[in-house]
């Protein structure tokens, strides 16, 4: 094998190699390089304009003498690096003046921002005229970035200086402060508040006061402007809406509890007017070609919903105020409670006005766990909402979604909650349900089951056939709107499955609570709609709640008032005794009077309307006798209403029969004496005394009391002596109670005016005898009053 050939290394390498080699050997010796020569340089010619000037200043070789060598060495480095900003802005310019305009921003964006910063307090320090300035942070616009500063000076020189810019301003320079100016006021109310500050003088209070209602009436006045243009023309003016969401979030301490209010307040009227009664369905069509006109209307419609879940969600940042958990122990400022509350109501509003627009659901569960709150404001605004929105919805779906919501709470607080979560769903509109039809439906799909089963035994052309029928007979349907009153019914028997859910869970579960009251009222009122298979036992828990003894008056007479309500429908036919439900009415009829419990005489009515009149096969003489003298005597402790409806009742028991007569006979026939003491209706001995009471009520405060009572004791006369008029006589006893309630600090029928009654003055003639005038002359009158006191024995005895 031939020598390996050495790889050739190029002269340069060689070189570097050796020159490493003596290097750490120690060996090689440095060169210092020569100084280059300097070059004359060849001096411009000199301008005659400026050949003087440059003469006397010398080139600044003054100033080059006052500088030191260590400063003019940095400033030589920052020119040959560009690294210097002050003198990048005066020396260089002219070099980046041929740059792009793409290369000079790729050349900014790789500065540092510090260096940035300072160029551009720079340019602005130089437009100014050295100026002092203060930077403030951009607001980003349609338009882009607008940058804000403010020059801390006097208001006149601002004002001067700002005339001044006005008018070298270019068109597009102040298209740019007009829209700024526009969209924004918060620069203003800065200006002012720093105007305020930069003053040495102290501000006083009227002038602080002030410049707030300056700064309101100027956003007012704007508000009103964004408004009344979106409601002009909403598809054009719909960039409004951004403004007036922008007014909610106001930061200023002076006015931002008032602002935002008015912005809350105005979008609220705006939303009420411009949102449709359907909900708006967003669906992406694409590749579909629309009509110019279907296409802004979708385009319109999807900047409504944009906008209105955007107002949404602010209200409800601003009323989480009012939903602070347990463990929160800051203190809210009440102002901003307020602010809450307005949110709260406006929230509300929309509820009530568009119950069926997108969010409906949304808003109802966000404001239904409200109806606890500790605040008794806050819970009349949300339960006279829901209440109101139960009696005026027409499908159904809202409402069962609001009442599982209300199951879903109250079960999980345990039934620990306010009367106001339970009192709502009395508002609800349920009274033609009946549970008992679901079964007759159970029984019936099982027939139809049995006869599905039978068709398909059919041959192929008799179910065609049968098919053609079932489809003839849902388009009948369809035309009819029997479907969609089936889909409601439906609806409603959820709901009144759920509310006697909750009812029952109540009664069993928290028996002592709060909210029995209401539970039991509610029972009372829809009572004729349970399932006939639990009325056993509702029964026997009502009948323990009352001999534990632990109820109210209140509770009381609504327990009895729910078991009435029981016996007057289905249950009629079940074996109940309800003597000692008879018993615990006739005990507390006497314990309601026009005083505390004034509120209890409506239920004592609406019972009383049921035993006596609605169910008087039902009752013996006896006891409806009693039940006569009792409330006879009730109407003389209660307020007129109360007691127009109390005769209303025992007029009608007389109209309706001639057992009550026995109280219009004077003559008692009876054995032994009427006992009020004693609690119980059958032993009572009310048919030995006579209706007393009639005699009194015909001296009432109260014309019609007078009438009626009147008329109750001529035995009801329709005409004649003692009739009433027809206006009263068609009066019902509810009719009675709610004609003539005081509540409204109005009295009915109008006290008359009292008439003038001119006394005649008697004319004076007096005749004095002669022994009675020279008694008269002798006292004297000078000296009479002289001790404090008259004594006309004593001084007539001494002049005689």
């Amino acid at each position: 094998m031939g020598k390996l050939r050495k790889q050739k290394i190029s002269k340069i390498k060689r070189n570097n190699q050796t020159k490493t080699k003596l290097s750490k050997q120690g060996k090689l010796k440095t060169r210092r390089h020569k100084s280059p020569k300097k070059q004359p340089q060849k001096s411009a010619p000199p301008r005659p304009e400026i050949a003087e000037e440059e003469e006397e200043s010398d080139h600044g070789r003054d100033l080059m003498d006052m500088v030191d060598e260590d400063d003019l060495n940095f400033l030589n480095n920052a020119i040959s690096n560009k690294s210097y900003n002050l003198l990048k802005q005066i020396q260089l310019n002219e070099a980046d003046e041929g740059l792009s305009e793409r290369k000079r921003k790729k050349i900014e964006n790789n500065q540092p921002l510090e260096e940035l910063y300072e160029n551009n307090v720079a340019k602005i320090v130089e437009e100014t005229g050295g100026k002092s300035i203060r930077m403030l942070l951009p607001i980003k616009t349609q338009n882009g970035f607008i940058k804000k500063r403010i020059i801390e000076e006097d208001s006149k020189i601002l004002n001067e200086e700002g005339n001044e810019d006005t008018d070298n301003k270019g068109p597009e320079k102040s298209k740019e402060d007009n829209q700024q100016e526009e969209n924004s006021d918060t620069e203003m109310d800065m200006d002012t508040h720093n105007n305020l500050q930069v003053t040495d003088k102290p501000v006083s209070t009227i002038e602080l006061l002030a410049c707030r209602e300056e700064i309101l009436r100027s956003k007012r006045f704007k508000i009103g402007i964004l408004s009344s243009g979106i409601l002009e023309n909403p598809e054009l003016k719909s960039g409004n809406f951004k403004i007036l969401l922008d007014m909610m979030d106001e930061r200023a301490s002076e006015v931002y509890i008032t602002i935002r209010k008015l912005a809350m307040v105005s979008l609220l009227e705006i939303f009420k007017d411009l949102l449709p009664s359907y909900s708006i369905l967003q669906t992406s069509q694409e590749g579909v070609k629309l009509k110019k006109d279907t296409l802004a209307l979708q385009n319109y419609e999807a900047t409504l919903l944009r906008n209105y879940k955007n107002y949404l969600q602010k209200l409800e940042k601003i009323s989480k105020i009012l939903r602070r958990k347990k463990g929160n122990a800051r203190s809210a400022n009440e102002r901003e409670i307020q602010l809450g509350e307005t949110a709260v109501s406006c929230m509300c509003e929309l509820l009530t006005v568009h119950p069926y627009f997108n969010f409906s659901v949304n808003i109802a569960n966000y404001i239904l766990p409200l109806l606890d709150n500790k605040r008794s404001s806050v819970r009349e605004k949300v339960a006279q909402c829901i209440s109101q929105i139960f009696k005026e919805d027409k499908r159904g779906q809202l409402s069962l979604t609001i009442v599982r919501k209300l199951n879903q709470y109250i079960k999980s607080r345990k039934h620990s909650v306010h009367p106001e979560v339970i009192a709502v769903l009395l508002a609800l509109r349920i009274k033609d349900v009946n549970l008992d039809k679901e079964k007759e439906d159970e029984t019936k799909q099982k027939k139809l089951m049995s006869h599905k089963q039978r068709i398909l035994a059919l041959s192929r052309r008799e179910r065609k056939k049968s098919k053609n029928l079932e489809q003839v007979e849902k388009e009948m349907l369809e035309t009819k709107a029997e479907e969609n009153k089936q889909a409601k019914q439906k609806i409603l028997t959820e709901i009144t499955s759920i509310i006697f859910t909750i009812y029952f869970r109540i009664l069993k579960q928290a028996p002592n609570s709060k909210v029995l009251s209401v539970c039991l009222e509610g029972l009372a009122k829809f009572a004729h709609c349970i399932n006939i298979n639990f009325y056993q036992d509702l029964v026997s828990a009502i009948d323990r709640l009352i001999e534990e003894g632990n109820l109210g008056l209140r509770e009381q007479l609504h327990c009895v008032q729910c078991i009435f309500t029981i016996l007057s429908g289905q249950a009629a036919a079940l074996n109940i005794d309800p003597y000692r439900f008879y018993v615990h009415l006739y005990k507390n009829i006497l314990k309601v009077h026009c005083g505390r419990t004034h509120a209890e005489t409506e239920i004592v009515l609406q019972t009383l309307l049921q035993i006596l009149i609605h169910q008087r096969k039902r009752i013996t003489q006896t006891r409806m006798i009693a039940f006569v003298k009792r409330i006879s005597t009730l109407a003389l402790q209660s307020q007129h209403n109360a007691t127009l409806g109390t005769l209303g009742i025992i007029k009608q028991v007389m109209q309706l029969g001639k057992t009550a007569h026995v109280l219009l006979d004077t003559d008692c026939t009876g054995d032994g004496h009427y006992q009020v003491e004693i609690e119980e209706p059958d032993y009572c001995n009310a048919h030995c005394t006579a209706l007393y009471e009639l005699v009194a009520l015909q001296r009432h405060y109260h014309s019609v009391v007078r009438q009626l009572a009147r008329n109750i004791a001529y035995t009801t006369p329709t005409s004649g002596e003692g009739s009433l008029a027809i206006e009263i006589a068609k009066l019902s006893p509810e009719e009675l109670y709610t004609e003539y309630d005081p509540a409204g600090v109005t009295f009915k029928p109008a006290v008359p005016i009292p008439k003038k009654i001119t006394v005649k003055k008697a004319p004076v003639n007096y005749s004095m005898s002669p022994k009675l005038e020279e008694y008269v002359n002798t006292v004297d009158v000078g000296n009479l009053f002289a001790d404090g006191h008259v004594d006309f024995y004593k001084a007539c005895k001494s002049n005689l």
